[in-house]
């Protein structure tokens, strides 16, 4: 796919970037913390990946860490996402990355508060969320 921001070399990518979606999905970037569309999200849903929609976190699997950054204990599919070494930085992190498209989503921390032990420490610009809709039940 060709964009004004660059080729994406994914045929996954179902949908234009923005600019700073583009630098953080595939050029590995990270956003600004506390400026995140997701980071104080509260709706019942699924957060997918900003660019090719595969599911990656349930809503129930989000906590607030203080960090900056939208928090999950657990990854909604385990297929759906990938978890690459990464010692860039001069750091030893693992980096999140959606299987589907490639595109960089932030990084796994084994600091977490739940039974899991987990914070998949996520860019919200990774991410577009789609909001659960309640089911009317008949008569």
């Amino acid at each position: 796919m060709f964009g004004i921001f660059g080729v994406i070399r994914s045929q996954k990518v179902s949908k234009s970037l923005s600019a700073e979606q583009f630098r953080v999905l595939f050029e590995k970037g990270t956003e600004i913390p506390f400026t995140g569309k997701w980071l104080k999200n509260k709706e019942t849903g699924m957060y997918v990946c900003a660019a090719c929609g595969l599911d990656l976190f349930s809503s129930d699997a989000k906590f607030d860490s203080n960090c900056g950054w939208p928090s999950f204990d657990r990854i909604a599919n385990e297929g759906n996402v990938e978890l690459k070494e990464d010692k860039s930085l001069g750091m030893n992190r693992i980096e999140v990355v959606c299987r589907n498209c490639g595109g960089h989503l932030g990084h796994l921390f084994d600091d977490g508060p739940t039974d899991t032990g987990k914070r998949f420490c996520i860019n919200s610009v990774s991410l577009d969320f789609r909001k659960k809709i309640p089911v009317s039940k008949p008569g």
